[in-house]
């Protein structure tokens, strides 16, 4: 597969990552666990090599990550994140616990490290900005994790400007992930400037708009408890019906390449900028295998071109939550 470098950091990365939460957060139940090794284990064999994944998800992810990539682990780079340490339930609403001190930092990490059976972390991203620490006070904490070894690179996920600016002045950082799709192109209106300015890779979450780009999925489609589909905006019968138009542009492209729309999507995302790194999350083999396909997709500039003016043309309803 096609690597791309993570940052200014010299490590290389597959253009497509593997993102881990939905193996045990957000999409229903838990995923068997054996069965989800088997999977890691073939993302490497297809040339995968760069894995995501946060203590948020489930203490478990990280544990299912460690154990699938022991074999791996020079062959592999991996992603986990710091900064939230728990939730809490206010107005009947789950709200995050944030603790991006130096102290909890370096706990988070040491925590992080038993779990997924490293010495070292290759990429540790602050998950969510702390706003009683300045970045500045993360960023010093970061450069002393990577002297003493413990972090290779570091990042950021969602973060504002401003605080990006600061805390790469402080110690560079490799990464940035937000979300980005077809449907929520928002860091095309400032963040992807910044990352060429500051030669910081954007890691996409959500690439597939939480599925909803693969086509896979229709108004009437039941979501299993614990889904969180099942209440997102994205994912109600008015949005799925004005975004038809938006679906039926993908596969008609997809028909064309003789692909399928989610590897029309992937490959539309890498086309955009030579830093973006898709991260999709899957729990099936052939879906995994579908996903990393999209990194072989290549499209000419003459259909990039129509692609992007026929998307430019479709109201697209961005919401989300």
């Amino acid at each position: 597969m096609e690597t791309r470098e993570l940052g200014r950091s010299g490590i290389e990365v597959s253009a497509i990552g593997l993102g881990c939460m939905g193996m045990d957060h957000a999409y229903g139940k838990q995923a068997d666990r054996d069965e989800m090794v088997i999977l890691i284990r073939k993302a490497v064999e297809l040339g995968c090599n760069f894995f995501d994944t946060a203590v948020i998800y489930g203490e478990s992810n990280e544990e299912l990550l460690g154990r699938a990539l022991e074999p791996f682990r020079d062959e592999v780079v991996i992603a986990t994140k710091f900064g939230i340490v728990g939730q809490k339930i206010v107005d009947g609403s789950p709200q995050n616990i944030l603790d991006s001190t130096p102290k909890s930092i370096r706990e988070q990490l040491e925590g992080s490290l038993k779990r997924l059976k490293v010495n070292y972390i290759d990429l540790y991203y602050q998950h969510r900005i702390d706003p009683n620490i300045e970045p500045e006070v993360v960023a010093e904490t970061m450069k002393e994790l990577i002297d003493e070894g413990k972090i290779r690179e570091w990042g950021l996920s969602n973060a504002p400007i401003d605080y990006i600016k600061r805390a790469h002045t402080v110690c560079p950082i490799s990464a940035i992930q937000n979300q980005y799709s077809m449907m929520w192109r928002e860091p095309e209106k400032e963040l992807f400037s910044i990352c060429e300015e500051l030669g910081i890779s954007f890691v996409a979450y959500s690439p597939l708009g939480n599925g909803f780009l693969s086509g896979k999925y229709t108004k009437d489609t039941q979501y299993e408890e614990g889904d969180f589909r099942s209440f997102m905006g994205r994912f109600k019968s008015e949005v799925v019906d004005h975004n038809k138009a938006l679906l039926d542009l993908i596969a008609d492209v997809a028909e064309k390449k003789k692909a399928t729309s989610a590897q029309i999507v992937l490959a539309w995302e890498l086309a955009q900028k030579p830093f973006i790194i898709p991260i999709p999350g899957t729990t099936k083999l052939h879906r995994l295998e579908e996903n990393l396909g999209g990194s072989k997709i290549v499209l000419t500039h003459k259909e990039l071109d129509e692609l992007n003016d026929a998307l430019a043309k479709v109201d697209i309803d961005e919401t989300h939550f």
